[in-house]
C-alpha cells in the first residue's frame, strides 16, 4: 500500500480523498493555488505545496508544478479527484512516466472514453446499447442533413470531445439543423480545441441513469447499482438519487450485467460510470466517465462501500474485497449539490461565508470544505457542498432531506439551498415523476409567475 498520496484537486473532493487516505494510514500532500492557501484540505493535509496563482491554468492544471510537488514530497501516487486533470490522458501518461502511480484508469482508456465517437463505437462493440445516430463524426451540413433524415427529427448535435453540455445543440427540424451544426462546432472548438461533432436521435422524455462499476487488475468487475441524475439544468446535474425510482431490481440486474460484461471486455481498471438515457424501458449509452463522480456518495450510502478507498486499493494492485453477490442495496439516498449561486439566476456568488452550520442527525452526510470565515473564490466551480441523506425508503429520505435543508445555514453568499427546498416539496419530485427536461421547464415556469 502507498505511504503517501498527493491530492491533485481542491474543495470538498480534495477533503474527501484526504479523509479516505487518513483512514487507511496514508499520509497526504495537498496542492493549492495562492487563492486556496487557507482551504480546509490544505489545513488538514500532512504536507502542502503551492503550485501557482489563482487561475486554474496556472495552478490546478499546471502539470509540471504538480509533478514537481509529488517529486519533492516523495508522493508515490496521485489522486486527481474529478474535474481539472482527472480525465486528462496526457497527465496520466506523465504521472506514470515519472514512476508515480495514477489513481485511476489507464491513459488509453481515458483517451478512448474522452472521445465521444470512439467511446460510442467501443461500447457498442462491447455489447452496450447506444442511441441511434451517425457512424462517427459528421463533417458537413449536407452530411448532417442526410443522417438526420435517416434517424428522424429532433436530433442532437454533440461535440466529440464534449462534456458538461458544451458543444451540444438540438435541431427540431431540418430548418434548425444548419445553425445547430455550425454553433455546436464553434462551441466545441472554443471549449475543447476540437470541432468534431456527431449526431444522435434526440429522445423526448428520457431519464438520465448511470451505472457505477469498479474493476481491479485481477479480472474482477462489479457494478454498484444505478444513480438517477435526471434533474439537470443546462446538462449539469442538480439532484441525484439511488436507486432510481424508475428502475426495478430485475432491470437493475440486467443492465448491471451488461455493463460488467462490457467493462471486462474493454479491460478497464478502477472506478467508472456508464451514463445512459432511459426511455420506454430501453437504455441508450451517452458516455463513460473514467473518474470518480460528484454524486458518488449516494452509491456509497446504499452499498456501504467506500469508493475512494477502493480506488486507492485497486491502484495499489489489491483485489476487490467483495463480489457481485456481496453487494447489497439498502435504503434510498439523495444528494443535493449546494452551489454559491443566486437560486433564481444561477449567477455565481463568490464572497466570504459569515455563518455556517452543517445539518446533522441519523442518515445525514455533508461533503463540504467550507467553514465560517471561508472565502469562496471567484476562480473555480461554484460548488460549495453536497448534502446527502439516507432513508429506509424514498419517502423517508425526502422527509430527512427537507429537515436537513432547513437546518443548513450558509450566510454571506447566496446559495441554491432555496431551490432545493422548493424541489423537495414539489409533487413531481416527491412522486419521482420527472425526466431530464423537467427542471428547466419548472424553472422557466417559475420565472413567469
Amino acid at each position: 500500500m502507498f505511504q503517501k498520496v498527493l491530492i491533485a484537486n481542491r474543495g470538498e473532493i480534495a477533503l474527501r480523498i484526504h479523509r479516505a487516505c487518513k483512514e487507511m494510514g496514508i499520509s497526504t500532500v495537498a496542492i493549492h493555488s495562492e487563492a486556496d492557501a487557507d482551504a480546509m484540505h490544505v489545513r488538514l493535509a500532512d504536507e502542502s505545496v503551492c503550485v501557482g496563482p489563482a487561475p486554474s491554468a496556472k495552478s490546478y492544471l499546471n502539470i509540471p508544478a504538480i509533478i514537481t510537488a509529488a517529486d519533492i514530497t516523495g508522493a508515490e501516487a496521485i489522486h486527481p479527484g474529478y474535474g481539472f486533470l482527472s480525465e486528462n490522458a496526457k497527465f496520466a501518461d506523465i504521472v506514470q512516466a515519472h514512476n508515480i502511480t495514477f489513481i485511476g484508469p489507464t491513459a488509453d482508456h481515458i483517451r478512448m472514453m474522452g472521445d465521444k465517437i470512439a467511446a460510442k463505437e467501443a461500447v457498442k462493440e462491447a455489447g452496450i446499447p447506444v442511441v441511434p445516430g451517425s457512424d462517427g463524426g459528421v463533417g458537413s451540413v449536407k452530411e448532417a442533413l442526410k443522417v438526420a433524415k435517416e434517424i428522424g427529427y429532433p436530433v442532437l448535435v454533440k461535440a466529440a470531445a464534449g462534456g458538461g453540455g458544451r458543444g451540444m445543440k438540438v435541431a427540431k427540424t431540418e430548418a434548425d439543423l444548419e445553425n445547430a451544426f455550425k454553433t455546436a462546432r464553434t462551441e466545441a472548438k472554443s471549449a475543447f480545441g476540437d470541432d468534431a461533432v456527431y449526431l444522435e436521435k434526440y429522445l423526448g422524455k428520457p431519464r438520465h441513469i448511470e451505472v457505477q462499476v469498479i474493476a481491479d487488475s485481477h479480472g474482477n468487475v462489479v457494478h454498484l447499482g444505478e444513480r438517477d441524475c435526471s434533474l439537470q439544468r443546462r446538462h449539469q446535474k442538480v439532484f441525484e438519487e439511488a436507486p432510481s425510482p424508475a428502475i426495478n431490481a430485475s432491470t437493475r440486474a440486467s443492465i448491471g450485467k451488461t455493463v460488467c460484461t462490457a467493462i471486462k471486455k474493454l479491460g478497464y481498471l478502477g472506478v467508472g460510470t456508464i451514463e445512459f438515457l432511459y426511455e420506454d424501458g430501453e437504455f441508450y449509452f451517452i458516455e463513460m466517465n473514467t473518474r470518480l463522480q460528484v454524486e458518488h456518495p449516494v452509491t456509497e450510502m446504499i452499498t456501504r462501500i467506500d469508493l475512494v478507498r477502493e480506488q486507492i486499493r485497486i491502484a495499489a494492485g489489491c483485489k476487490l474485497p467483495f463480489t457481485q453477490k456481496d453487494v447489497k442495496f439498502t435504503g434510498h439516498a439523495i444528494e443535493c449539490r449546494i452551489n454559491a449561486e443566486n437560486p433564481e439566476t444561477f449567477v455565481p456568488c463568490p464572497g466570504t461565508i459569515t455563518d455556517f452550520h452543517a445539518p446533522g442527525g441519523l442518515g445525514v452526510r455533508l461533503d463540504s470544505a467550507v467553514y465560517s470565515g471561508y472565502r469562496v473564490p471567484p476562480h473555480y466551480d461554484s460548488l460549495i457542498g453536497k448534502l446527502i441523506v439516507l432513508g429506509q425508503t424514498r419517502n423517508e429520505a425526502l422527509m430527512r432531506l427537507r429537515r436537513a435543508l432547513g437546518e443548513m445555514v450558509v450566510s454571506g453568499v447566496e446559495t441554491t439551498l432555496p431551490l432545493h427546498l422548493r424541489l423537495v416539496d414539489n409533487p413531481d419530485v416527491q412522486n419521482g415523476d420527472y425526466d431530464i427536461h423537467w427542471l428547466e421547464s419548472y424553472l422557466a415556469g417559475s420565472r413567469k409567475e
